[in-house]
C-alpha cells in the first residue's frame, strides 16, 4: 500500500515539473525531437496573387405576370424549356445551365386590394462557362430566347488555376514573412535560424465582377455581340511562420 502510494506521488511530481516547463511563441516541434525552442519570432503575412479569370458564371432570369399563379408558372416553364434549348444548341451543357432562384408570388402592388390581383414569377438560372471571351456571346443567346434581365456576371478560376495561383500567394506570403522576421530581429539583438513551425491562417479568391455590360446593338446581321468587361481574379493566403532564434 506504502509503495503505491509512493508511486503515486511520484507521478504527480513528474506532471507538475511538466507543466512548469516551456518555450517563448507558441509553436510545438513536430517530430519526434523533445527540444524545444528558447527564443521564437512569430509573424503572421499575407501574400497575393492575381491572374486572367478562364471560367465565368453569369445569372440571368426570365419573368412572366399573370392575373393567376398557375399562369404564371406555366409562362416561366415555357421560358426554360426554349432557355435551355437556345443554349443547349448554342453548344453548353444541360448541366451548365441550372437553377439558382424559383420564385412565384402576389405582386406587392395588389396585394391590399381585393378586386385586383396580380401575380409575378422569376426563374433566374446561373450559367458556368469555360469560355470567358464567349459571355457576351451567350448573353445575347438567352436574351434572344427570353431571358429579361442578366443580372450578375462573375469571373473566376478553374480549379486548376487556382491552385497554381494559391502557390505563387503562399510564395509571396512566406517572403514577406522572412522580411518580417529579419527586421524584428535585427531590432531585437537576435538572428533568425530557420523556420520552426508554419501554417496558413486564411485564403481565398475574389473574382472579379461586371456588374454592367454594353448590350449589342441590333444591325441585322447577327455579328454584333454585347461587350463585357473583364478583369484579373486575386488569390489572398495569409500564413502564420514561427521562426526559432538566437542572441545575435
Amino acid at each position: 500500500m506504502n509503495r503505491r502510494l509512493t508511486a503515486l506521488i511520484g507521478i504527480a511530481a513528474l506532471v507538475a515539473l511538466a507543466g512548469c516547463t516551456g518555450f517563448a511563441g507558441t509553436a510545438t516541434p513536430t517530430g519526434g525531437d523533445d527540444a524545444q525552442l528558447e527564443r521564437s519570432i512569430e509573424v503572421t503575412a499575407t501574400g497575393e496573387a492575381t491572374s486572367a479569370p478562364d471560367r465565368a458564371t453569369l445569372r440571368v432570369g426570365v419573368t412572366a405576370t399573370g392575373d393567376d399563379a398557375a399562369g404564371v408558372r406555366d409562362e416561366l416553364a415555357a421560358g426554360e424549356e426554349e432557355l435551355r434549348t437556345a443554349l443547349t444548341d448554342w453548344g453548353l451543357d444541360d448541366d451548365a445551365i441550372r437553377t439558382e432562384r424559383y420564385d412565384v408570388r402576389e405582386s406587392y402592388e395588389t396585394r391590399d386590394d381585393p378586386n385586383r390581383t396580380r401575380y409575378e414569377g422569376v426563374h433566374q438560372y446561373a450559367i458556368e462557362l469555360d469560355d470567358v471571351d464567349a459571355v457576351g456571346e451567350v448573353i445575347d443567346v438567352a436574351i434572344d430566347a427570353g431571358a429579361d434581365e442578366v443580372q450578375r456576371i462573375e469571373f473566376g478560376l478553374s480549379e486548376e488555376t487556382e491552385r497554381a495561383v494559391r502557390e505563387e500567394a503562399i510564395a509571396q506570403a512566406m517572403s514577406n514573412a522572412d522580411d518580417d522576421a529579419a527586421a524584428l530581429a535585427n531590432a531585437s539583438d537576435l538572428e533568425v535560424d530557420g523556420v520552426y513551425e508554419v501554417s496558413t491562417t486564411q485564403s481565398g479568391s475574389r473574382p472579379f465582377v461586371a456588374e454592367q455590360f454594353n448590350a449589342a446593338a441590333d444591325g441585322g446581321d447577327g455579328s454584333a455581340s454585347t461587350a463585357v468587361e473583364t478583369g484579373d481574379v486575386s488569390v489572398r493566403v495569409s500564413v502564420n511562420v514561427v521562426y526559432e532564434a538566437t542572441p545575435a
